[in-house]
C-alpha cells in the first residue's frame, strides 16, 4: 500500500527516471513531501518555464524522455510555452501538473485551470487523473507514447486528492493502446522504388532533418551519405546529424543556410529528404522549391507528407526500420555510387568555397561570427551547443561546428526566446561530461534569467556568451530591411549590466568589447572550470546573412557582406 505520490516516484523510478525538473506548490504539496522521504533526485528551477525548457534540453541531449513536476492553476500554465515547444520539435517529455481536488474540479476554484483541455492542441496526449487507481496505467502509457513513434510531450494532470490516497499500488508491465502500437514498419516496395530512383539520378542530394537525430540512426544516416557520396544538408534541428567534416556536407539550408545548400537543392535531380518537415523557414516559396528535382520524403508522421511540398516518393515509416533497409539496398546494388557522383559532388563543394559562411572586420569591433568560430575552435567534439533564438541562433548554426548527434539543441519550430539558459542547465545535468555552451542575446537573455539562481545554486557548468547589440536583433534586421528603419520598440538602451547581474546571483562575469580579446581573454574564461556569464559587445547594425527574404525562393538570396 502506498499513497498516488509514492506511486507516481515509484512509477518514474520504473521507467528509469534519473531526475525531475520542478517547483511545488499548494496541489503538489504531497508529492513534493514524498520527494522529500524518498529522497528522489529533483532540480529545483526558479520557473516553472524555466523546469519544462530544462526537462526538454536534458531530453534533447540525452534521447530520454524528460520529466518535469508543477503545481495547478498558474503552475501549470506556465509549462504552456515549454510543452508547445517540445510538441513542434517532437522532444518527450512527461509533465506532471496537479490539479485541484475532485470536489472542487470545475467550481473556478483557488488555482484551478483547464489543464487538460489547454494542453490538448500541443501535446501528443494527456490525461486528468481523478481515481488513484488510474495513475500506474496513465504513467506508463504516458511514458510509452512519449518515447515512441514521432516522441512528443504529454501531460499528466492529478488532482491533489489523488495524490493523498492510498491504494494496492502495482506498475503493470505492458501497455495496451487501442490504435497505436508505437511500430511504424512501412512499405518494404516504397523502399526499392527510391533505390531504383537513386540508380537514375545523376544529381542526388541528402537532407537530413532532426528526425534522424530523434530516432538514434545517425551513424545509419552517415553511412548511407558516404555510400552516395552525394552532396548533403540539414535543417537547423539536424545538424549533428552528419559530421561538420563530412565530405559534402554544405551546412544548414534555408532562410539563413548556405549558399551552397540552397543553390544545390535548386539544381538536383533528386532530394533525398529524410526525417524532416519542409517547415516554411527550410523551403521558401514552395512553387519554387527544388524545381528540378524529384522529392523523396522518408517520414514517420503521415500528416507530414505532402503537408508542405508534395512528395513524388515516400517512405512511411520509422527510421530505425526504413534506414538500415536503404542502406542494405544500396549495399547489395553493387553499384559505386562515390564514384558516379563525384563530378557533381565537386561542384557543390566548389559553392562551398566561393561562398562560405563570412563576415566583415570592422576596426577593433568584435563580429558574431569571428565570436562563434573562435568558441567552436575552443571546444572539442563532445561540446554541446545551445541557443537561444534569434541573430546570434543564426550565426552559432553558420559558425560553430557541430559533429555529433544531439550537440547542437535550439528550439526551431516555435522560436522560443527564453529557451536557452534554462534548456543548457538540462543538457549539463543530462550530460556532466560534456561541455556546455549557450548562446544567447541581450534580448533572449532576459526571458528565464531568473535561472541564473539555479545555475549558481546548483553549480551547473554552462558558458553562457551573450551576443550584446542592444537591439532585439532578428526584429531589428527585418525592420531594418523591410520596414525603413522604423525600429518600433526593439531597441534596447544597453543599460543592463549583465556582468553585475551574473555576480549577484554568485556567479563569474566578464565583458568583451574588443576583438583582440578573442584571442587574448577568451580561452582563459572557456577552460576555467565553473559556471559563467561573458557579455560581448558587438555591433548593433550587423545582419545575418545569407537570407532568402520572404516569399522568394532559394536561389533569390540576398548574400550581402557575406559575397
Amino acid at each position: 500500500m502506498m499513497n498516488g505520490a509514492q506511486a507516481v516516484l515509484e512509477s518514474l523510478k520504473k521507467e528509469g527516471v534519473d531526475v525531475v525538473f520542478g517547483y511545488p506548490g499548494g496541489a503538489v504539496l504531497t508529492l513534493y513531501d514524498a520527494v522529500y522521504k524518498m529522497k528522489f533526485p529533483h532540480v529545483l528551477t526558479r520557473h516553472e518555464q524555466g523546469a519544462v525548457h530544462a526537462a526538454d534540453g536534458y531530453a534533447r541531449a540525452t534521447g530520454k524522455v524528460g520529466v518535469v513536476f508543477a503545481t495547478s492553476g498558474p503552475g501549470a500554465t506556465n509549462l504552456i510555452t515549454g510543452i508547445a515547444t517540445a510538441c513542434t520539435d517532437s522532444v518527450p517529455l512527461v509533465c506532471i501538473t496537479g490539479q485541484v481536488a475532485n470536489p472542487y474540479i470545475g467550481k473556478d476554484s483557488f488555482q484551478e485551470a483547464d489543464v487538460f483541455g489547454i494542453t490538448t492542441p500541443i501535446t501528443k496526449h494527456n490525461y486528468l487523473v481523478k481515481d488513484v487507481r488510474e495513475l500506474p496505467r496513465v504513467i506508463k502509457e504516458a511514458f510509452f507514447i512519449a518515447r515512441t513513434g514521432r516522441p512528443g510531450p504529454v501531460v499528466i494532470d492529478v488532482a491533489k486528492d489523488v495524490f493523498d490516497t492510498k491504494f494496492d499500488y502495482a506498475y503493470p508491465e505492458s501497455v495496451h493502446l487501442r490504435g497505436y502500437s508505437g511500430e511504424y514498419i512501412g512499405d518494404e516496395a516504397e523502399i526499392d522504388a527510391v533505390v531504383e530512383a537513386i540508380n537514375h539520378a545523376s544529381r542526388p542530394m541528402l537532407f537530413v532533418g532532426g528526425g534522424v537525430i530523434g530516432a538514434n540512426v545517425s551513424e545509419t544516416m552517415r553511412s548511407i551519405v558516404s555510400r552516395l557520396g552525394a552532396p548533403v544538408t540539414t535543417t537547423l534541428l539536424g545538424l549533428g546529424a552528419v559530421a561538420a567534416d563530412t565530405k559534402g556536407f554544405l551546412g544548414f539550408a534555408g532562410m539563413h543556410g548556405s549558399y551552397a545548400a540552397n543553390m544545390t537543392i535548386q539544381e538536383c535531380d533528386l532530394l533525398l529528404c529524410i526525417g524532416m518537415r519542409f517547415s516554411d523557414r527550410v523551403t521558401g516559396v514552395v512553387s519554387g522549391f527544388a524545381p528540378k528535382a524529384k522529392i523523396v520524403h522518408f517520414e514517420l508522421d503521415e500528416a507530414e507528407v505532402n503537408k508542405n511540398v508534395a512528395a513524388d516518393y515516400r517512405v512511411l515509416g520509422d527510421l530505425r526500420w526504413s534506414l538500415p533497409l536503404l542502406q542494405a539496398k544500396l549495399e547489395q546494388s553493387g553499384r559505386a555510387y562515390a564514384a558516379e557522383n563525384e563530378s557533381w559532388l565537386e561542384k557543390a563543394i566548389d559553392r562551398s568555397k566561393e561562398h562560405p559562411f563570412s563576415y566583415q572586420p570592422d576596426g577593433d569591433a568584435i563580429k558574431p561570427g569571428a565570436l562563434i568560430r573562435k568558441i567552436s575552435e575552443l571546444s572539442d567534439e563532445d561540446t554541446i551547443a545551445v541557443t537561444d533564438v534569434g541573430q546570434h541562433q543564426m550565426w552559432a548554426a553558420q559558425f560553430f561546428d557541430v559533429y555529433k548527434p544531439r550537440h547542437f539543441l535550439t528550439s526551431g519550430g516555435q522560436g522560443t526566446m527564453g529557451y536557452g539558459l534554462p534548456a543548457a542547465m538540462g543538457a549539463k545535468i543530462g550530460q556532466p561530461d560534456s561541455k556546455v555552451v549557450l548562446f544567447t542575446g541581450d534580448g533572449s537573455i532576459m526571458m528565464n534569467c531568473q535561472e541564473f539562481a539555479t545555475i549558481a545554486d546548483n553549480d551547473i557548468d554552462v558558458k553562457v556568451i551573450i551576443i550584446h547589440n542592444c537591439i532585439l536583433g532578428m526584429v531589428g534586421q527585418w525592420q531594418r530591411l523591410f520596414y525603413n528603419n522604423h525600429y518600433s520598440q526593439s531597441e534596447l538602451k544597453g543599460k543592463t549590466d549583465f556582468v553585475k547581474m551574473a555576480e549577484a546571483f554568485g556567479l563569474r562575469g566578464y565583458r568583451l568589447t574588443r576583438k583582440e580579446e578573442l584571442e587574448t581573454e577568451l580561452p582563459k574564461i572557456m577552460q576555467t572550470a565553473g559556471p559563467a556569464l561573458v557579455d560581448v559587445w558587438v555591433p548593433e547594425d550587423e545582419d545575418v546573412l545569407p537570407m532568402v527574404p520572404g516569399g522568394k525562393r532559394l536561389d533569390q538570396m540576398v548574400l550581402g557582406g557575406n559575397k
